[in-house]
């Protein structure tokens, strides 16, 4: 296996622009959110199938640790930083031309430095996206976090998907 890394040129490093579009498609969204939408008040967009909904998240996925007290935001920022650290070493290590690899790690990455910077500018992470149906409403959520649920389908895919015999880029692959 030849050192893309070493390889200027050769490597997926430039799709980290897919990321910084997701982190300003983010940003500006939720900008949008915080100057325009009343907070906890639905917004039909699509009645009776999704409304913008203005709300926050201390957590994770699902508010998972939210009322944990405060640590958490230091352990979701660590966690996101480190695994968007991760993620861009590997692209380094991948061919440029392996869109299937590239693609979702790059959209991993700026979904999670998106609500990276939720966290250390508000403490928590700007929520807007509401669907429902009928009495069932899905926890809302925003573009940083439709990035990394994307992101992360597409690595499962590609996982899942990908023959042995196919020669994979990723590091160990």
């Amino acid at each position: 296996m030849t050192d893309i890394a070493s390889k200027p040129g050769r490597n997926a490093l430039p799709w980290l622009i897919v990321s910084v579009v997701v982190i300003a498609l983010d940003q500006l969204s939720k900008a949008w959110v915080l100057a325009s939408l009343p907070e906890y008040t639905a917004v039909p967009v699509i009645d009776g199938v999704w409304n913008w909904y203005r709300s926050y998240n201390t957590g994770a996925a699902f508010s998972f640790l939210s009322d944990a007290g405060g640590w958490q935001k230091y352990f979701f920022l660590v966690l996101a930083v480190g695994i968007s650290g991760l993620l861009a070493t590997w692209l380094a290590r991948t061919e440029r031309s392996d869109w299937k690899t590239a693609l979702p790690y790059a959209l991993v990455i700026g979904g999670a430095i998106g609500n990276v910077i939720d966290r250390m500018v508000h403490g928590h992470v700007v929520d807007f996206i509401q669907w429902y149906w009928r009495d069932y409403h899905w926890p809302s959520f925003n573009i940083a976090d439709s990035a990394i649920v994307a992101g992360a389908i597409g690595i499962a895919v590609y996982g899942l998907f990908s023959g042995k015999s196919e020669e994979r880029s990723r590091p160990g692959g």
